[in-house]
């Protein structure tokens, strides 16, 4: 895996992905490092003024009225990172922590903050260290940056604080730079508020939300061809003639893989022909390129607004380009909020309609054939009953984490700052829909796959084949009732491993 470059520029989602998710290492470039320290000298001049900076020589939020003496301002930093590292509850994901480091060391690396370069590289050694801090679920209100979860991580930088190896052991953190070679930081002006104020790790969930939704979108049209071909549907709907009559981006790219999932299916063609007495499907199948397009197009959206917001220099104050130290509200987390809280409603409409279709499979009376449940024995067998259920639980949790964070607001720091964005929130809830939608698709997977080899002595296409081979790598085909939480887990891992989408990848073209 290459390293990723951090300049003056912006880091792409890949590079999110690639350092949070993979573990990527981190390189420096020396022009930006060369701007970081011009920009830090501007902070230096203003620390000797008479007047009074904010950030500077000042205190923080409703206490940004005090005048604070030089001798007591890296206590001043010190004292900011340690109150603002209040988070609470259980621990965040080490990749999310990661993709938080790394955007912030991004910003810093723009040489509009006012950091020391030795700042900068504190932040790249933790991360090709491996040492994670250890930040919580609850402590961010989305305002004046995601300030807890980037507390902890400054603290950690202090050498203060806990940390995470790359095993996964709990360490001290001051314990842990040491053992790596590593320096603790000691904050001068400015840096303290500079390591806070961002909203890193909304964006950063967010970037990693895109790269999931990659692989679940690709997926939720090879489980809807799965369905589609089962229950005896017809894909003369997925045309792309079709398609082109309501040019929805996202659609045709769906239906399109649909089409190609099918295509050479002996089953599609067994039941093609005026004998086939049936018009259309049921909109769960024959409108899937509908809604799984418009999830696509409201990602499409979202990795927009992801893309500007990882090209800014998101502080309070900045360095300006003139050398100017200018407050502002671009810490605001409402751009991305608002985008987390949209993915989410995609989201759990994704998987509301891959549950109807898993549910079709089960009823004898629109099954069109196929045992009641997909049981060996009806009656003594239940077969894929309760798997419905799971899946129908997990929708219904999922219109839930649907209702949007945005819209709520909960004025803080003595009314100064009176409306938050709440994206932190949004980023959370989003990442729990997403495990919940790779569970329903890989129920639908799992119901589609067993309804196949019911179907014998008809055969799948040779991309559905290829996905069913996959599965029955992991799980038996129809039998007696088993044990099934360990098979729908089986395939939950297939699905977000990308392993049933590089299977149908192996035969043809999946978008």
């Amino acid at each position: 895996m290459q390293n990723v470059l951090v300049s003056s520029g912006p880091v792409s989602v890949a590079d999110v992905v690639a350092v949070a998710r993979h573990g990527a290492r981190v390189d420096l470039d020396p022009a930006a490092l060369e701007q970081v320290q011009a920009s830090r000298a501007r902070i230096e001049a203003l620390a000797d003024d008479v007047e009074p900076h904010y950030g500077i020589s000042t205190g923080f939020g409703a206490l940004a009225t005090r005048h604070i003496p030089g001798d007591q301002r890296t206590q001043l930093q010190r004292s900011l990172v340690r109150s603002h590292a209040a988070g609470s509850g259980p621990e965040v994901e080490t990749e999310v922590v990661r993709a938080t480091m790394l955007l912030r060391l991004s910003t810093l690396m723009t040489g509009r903050t006012g950091v020391r370069a030795q700042t900068a590289r504190a932040y790249a050694g933790l991360l090709n260290a491996h040492l994670t801090p250890v930040v919580t679920e609850y402590g961010s209100l989305g305002c004046s940056g995601d300030l807890a979860p980037l507390a902890h991580c400054a603290l950690a930088v202090m050498g203060e604080g806990f940390v995470r190896d790359r095993e996964g052991n709990l360490l001290d953190a001051g314990d842990a730079l040491a053992r790596h070679g590593l320096e603790p930081v000691v904050l001068a002006e400015k840096e303290g508020l500079a390591l806070i104020n961002g909203t890193d790790g909304m964006l950063g969930q967010l970037a990693l939300a895109l790269d999931t939704l990659d692989t679940l979108f690709a997926t939720a049209d090879l489980a809807a061809a799965l369905s589609v071909e089962a229950l005896l549907g017809t894909d003369a709907v997925f045309a792309d003639d079709l398609q082109v009559l309501r040019p929805q981006l996202g659609q045709r790219v769906a239906a399109g893989n649909v089409r190609r999932a099918l295509a050479g299916s002996p089953i599609v063609a067994s039941h093609k022909g005026p004998e086939c007495t049936r018009v259309q499907d049921a909109y769960s199948l024959r409108c899937s390129p509908q809604v799984h397009g418009a999830g696509r197009d409201t990602a499409a959206h979202a990795r927009a607004v992801a893309e500007r917001e990882l090209a800014a220099a998101v502080d309070n104050p900045v360095v300006t380009l003139d050398g100017r130290v200018e407050s502002n509200g671009n810490f605001h987390g409402a751009p991305v909020a608002y985008v987390l809280d949209f993915l989410a409603i995609a989201v759990a409409d994704l998987a509301s309609i891959s549950e109807r279709r898993t549910d079709r499979f089960l009823d004898p009376a629109r099954n069109h054939g196929l045992p009641a449940f997909l049981a060996h024995d009806a009656g003594v067998d239940s077969g894929l009953m309760i798997a419905q259920y799971t899946a129908a639980g997990i929708v219904s949790e999922l219109k839930r984490l649907a209702v949007p964070a945005s819209v709520d607001s909960i004025p803080s720091s003595a009314m100064q700052e009176d409306h938050v964005s709440m994206g932190w929130a949004g980023a959370r809830k989003l990442r729990k829909a997403l495990d919940g939608l790779t569970r329903v698709l890989a129920i639908e997977v799992l119901t589609a796959t067993r309804a196949l080899d019911l179907r014998a002595p008809l055969l799948p296409g040779p991309v559905t084949s290829a996905i069913l081979r996959t599965v029955r790598t992991v799980v038996a085909g129809p039998g007696p009732d088993r044990f099934l939480s360990p098979e729908i887990e089986a395939v939950v891992a297939l699905v977000a491993s990308g392993d049933v989408l590089n299977a149908a990848r192996s035969v043809t073209e999946i978008n």
